[in-house]
């Protein structure tokens, strides 16, 4: 499915050949009402952060075929149809530097049904676009994305693939889902979109991460779940989990407390299904998340179920919302007429809490609520936090989790942003963005 703007944010990215980094590309998007031959097609004015670069110096690709400008107005069996993207190639040594760049674009086709008289068919568009560095797996970190980054867009301006070819355009090879948020007929999806669902993560060279699954202790009105109600509910999702290919579980109790105090039925059914996890080699992993900091009754209470069982398939998650230092206030999605709720409130959690659970850590959702322009993270320390990862040697799956505003696309855009500047941080200033 194609992004509604003429310049579409997945596929900008720079070039390289031979001598290192040639120059740049994008994806457009057909802006006429038809599709037309490829010798309608007369260029198209580029423009970088005020800088024009001219016709001579595109190439067009169209339907798989590579074309100067002139051969492509020469072109006899070629077309641009509606419903695909043309890569519009440009040549600049050293490409576009990594960041956020406004890219301003009119593409020009000609229309021979349209006279003369009338002008030239000209399309403008113009956005903001992010150039995101390649990873680098020396770095022990790998990249993945949450589809939650996505909601409102997914399943509605987007599908399925068109997530898995956003995160795999990053650069990124991780994906996490919900499990009932994003499998079609949970808890018991069809069997062709299992086999849909592996063969997207081959098309698109994904590794499934973490499966977010729900204990929904107060579920019945009239009294909450038993432990063995619980603990079926969590073995349910670990074998679905199982059978889509995730490696670790997150399971999200009801609470009972404004801290996030999980009910405690949590400890015997996790404990009763821990055999089970090490059948599947899944490992459970709960979620600290704000406004619970590391230093809680809640977190300890896992480390001493850590110590207790010497399980190795139940550790932390570190939601990367709890070392906000400023507050969200653009509300959040289902809290009407109240203040900003207790999660969105900064809780600044120092980087030493960080270092002292890592080697309990599994895996960390890299929560974040808005980069702006400059790649800069207005809420979370990604400086401090990335600086803690590297000097403890921690290996593992860094995966977005935007949680902003959900005007449409503006989660894609974001999650671009973060990984761009998260690559940034780890790389170093030095690095060239080679994609």
């Amino acid at each position: 499915m194609l992004e509604r703007p003429i310049i579409q944010q997945r596929g900008f990215r720079n070039t390289t050949g031979d001598t290192g980094v040639t120059g740049f590309e994008m994806l457009l998007r057909n802006p006429n009402y038809r599709g037309v031959a490829g010798s309608l097609v007369d260029g198209a004015d580029v423009s970088v952060d005020g800088r024009a670069f001219p016709r001579e110096a595109q190439r067009w690709t169209l339907r798989g075929r590579t074309f100067t400008l002139d051969e492509l107005r020469a072109s006899t069996d070629v077309r641009w149809p509606l419903d695909e993207t043309a890569v519009l190639s440009v040549d600049h040594p050293g490409g576009l530097s990594a960041g956020t760049h406004r890219v301003e674009v009119a593409v020009h086709l000609r229309r021979p049904y349209i006279p003369e008289v009338a002008g030239p068919s000209v399309f403008r568009s113009a956005a903001t676009a992010t150039i995101v560095p390649g990873a680098d797996p020396a770095d022990g970190l790998r990249h993945g994305v949450s589809l939650y980054s996505f909601s409102g867009d997914l399943y509605t301006s987007m599908t399925l693939e068109d997530a898995m070819a956003d995160i795999a355009d990053l650069g990124a090879t991780g994906i996490e889902i919900l499990g009932e948020g994003n499998v079609p007929g949970y808890p018991e999806p069809d069997p062709a979109w299992v086999d849909t669902w592996h063969r997207l993560l081959d098309r698109h060279g994904l590794t499934p991460t973490n499966y977010g699954s729900w204990v929904d202790t107060a579920m019945w009105r009239d009294r909450d779940l038993t432990a063995e109600e619980a603990r079926a509910q969590l073995a349910r999702d670990l074998r679905l989990a199982k059978l889509l290919g995730f490696s670790s579980v997150r399971p999200k109790f009801g609470v009972v407390t404004p801290d996030l105090d999980p009910h405690p039925v949590w400890e015997p059914a996790v404990e009763g299904v821990l055999d089970l996890a090490a059948d599947l080699d899944i490992v459970i992993c709960p979620e600290i998340h704000s406004p619970t900091p590391i230093k809680h009754p809640v977190t300890q209470g896992y480390l001493d179920f850590i110590d207790r069982t010497g399980s190795d398939h139940f550790k932390l998650l570190i939601d990367t919302g709890i070392f906000q230092t400023a507050p969200v206030d653009d509300g959040h999605e289902g809290f009407e007429g109240k203040k900003r709720p207790a999660f969105l409130e900064p809780l600044a959690v120092p980087m030493a809490d960080l270092a002292e659970v890592l080697p309990h850590v599994h895996f960390i959702q890299a929560k974040f609520f808005e980069i702006d322009d400059t790649l800069t993270d207005l809420h979370i320390p990604w400086p401090g936090i990335v600086a803690t990862l590297r000097a403890a040697g921690w290996r593992g799956w860094l995966s977005s989790e935007y949680e902003g505003r959900r005007e449409p696309y503006r989660g894609r855009d974001q999650v671009r942003r973060q990984h761009a500047l998260l690559r940034s941080l780890i790389q170093g200033p030095h690095r060239p963005a080679t994609s």
